[in-house]
């Protein structure tokens, strides 16, 4: 009897013990699943030379109506979600794909078939309606396609009041520095309901700014000349979005001394006098690298005798501009000027990261111009 009785005991000990361990591995099945669900961009591959952005709780919903300022100072209230978006700047077009909003575009600035970016990452909106340029904004052309919330650049301002006059809701936007972009950033996540995206995006920035600039201590930093895409003779200045670009990567700005807030024209004379490292042309540069390298009145320059002439990348997007991507600029830029200490890898695992996240296709990074330099 007592044998039987043990015998039981036995059993029933063996019976409790497996059902603790299908409990537990229940709640852990379940945690697993929450952790699984965030529903956020996540990258398709990482590497040890840059961190994948962050997730963030989906939590970020949006009550409208919802007021926001915009880059010109203005208080402007969105009473409902917008469904129906129209840029008139390549920025914030970009900016608008990043949030993942390329489906609520219904019209978009002029020559948006010239930008790699739409091609790559939403190309329907290069047939969308065109609403001119900064310079010859189609008013009533923007109005006829009813949109719920326009975006414009600062330039724009003086057109806002007669959109507003035909009941439309316009925000400007005006990222000419770094700390404007983010500002930018913010903004669009507001007002559109994708404040979770934006502020992964700005985690993005974030995640590879603090390594490369960790990289960059201790190392030398070269003068860097920065030229327009008009021309050779017309450089960014401190006030630019370039100037911080240029700082990032671990180089002073040749041209801190101008106080001008938009491109400057210089002449060669004040270019040799500055005798930059390094001559750096934008990514939509009307000229190239080597026209710099031939030309007779920069024989004596230090970037010229020493072949320190590049030009950004431009198959994708122009890095040097403020774009949502623009660290990869001064990823790219570093590992021009520091090339013995900051290695292209960097970069190039950082955009593979970047591109497939928030635009949904994978560069070629191999192939970065469509123009020979």
């Amino acid at each position: 009897m007592k044998q039987k009785n043990k015998t039981r005991n036995q059993l029933i000990s063996i019976l409790l013990t497996a059902v603790l361990i299908l409990g537990l591995t229940a709640c852990g099945n379940n945690n697993a699943k929450e952790e699984n669900t965030i529903e956020n961009p996540t990258p398709t591959s990482t590497a040890p030379e840059t961190t994948a952005p962050e997730s963030y709780p989906s939590n970020n919903a949006v009550t409208y109506p919802v007021t926001v300022k915009d880059q010109l100072g203005r208080e402007v209230t969105i009473e409902k979600e917008p469904e129906k978006l129209v840029s008139g700047y390549y920025i914030s077009t970009s900016l608008l794909i990043a949030l993942g909003l390329q489906d609520k575009l219904v019209g978009v600035e002029a020559k948006a078939g010239s930008r790699g970016i739409y091609r790559l990452s939403a190309p329907d909106i290069i047939d969308l309606p065109s609403v001119g340029t900064a310079k010859e904004f189609d008013l009533e052309g923007c109005a006829a396609l009813s949109p719920d919330l326009i975006i414009l650049p600062a330039k724009l301002k003086d057109t806002i009041p007669s959109l507003e006059e035909l009941g439309l809701k316009v925000i400007a936007v005006n990222p000419e520095d770094a700390d404007l972009l983010e500002e930018a950033v913010t903004l669009l996540g507001t007002a559109t309901n994708t404040k979770t995206r934006a502020e992964s995006l700005l985690a993005f920035h974030d995640e590879q700014l603090a390594p490369l600039t960790d990289q960059l201590k201790g190392t030398d930093s070269p003068g860097i000349y920065l030229a327009s895409n008009s021309a050779l003779l017309s450089c960014a200045g401190p006030a630019m979005y370039q100037d911080s670009l240029i700082t990032q990567a671990g180089g002073v700005n040749a041209a801190a001394e101008l106080t001008e807030d938009y491109w400057a024209d210089i002449s060669y004379e004040q270019l040799l006098a500055w005798d930059p490292d390094y001559i750096i042309l934008a990514a939509d540069a009307e000229y190239t690298a080597d026209s710099v390298l031939k030309d007779e009145n920069l024989k004596n320059c230090t970037a010229v005798k020493n072949g320190h002439v590049y030009q950004f990348p431009n198959a994708i997007e122009a890095w040097d501009s403020p774009v949502p991507s623009s660290i990869l600029g001064s990823m790219w830029l570093a590992s021009v000027i520091h090339a013995d200490t900051y290695p292209a890898d960097a970069w190039k695992q950082a955009a593979k990261n970047y591109y497939e996240t928030f635009y949904g296709f994978t560069p070629d990074l191999e192939n970065l111009y469509e123009k020979a330099n």
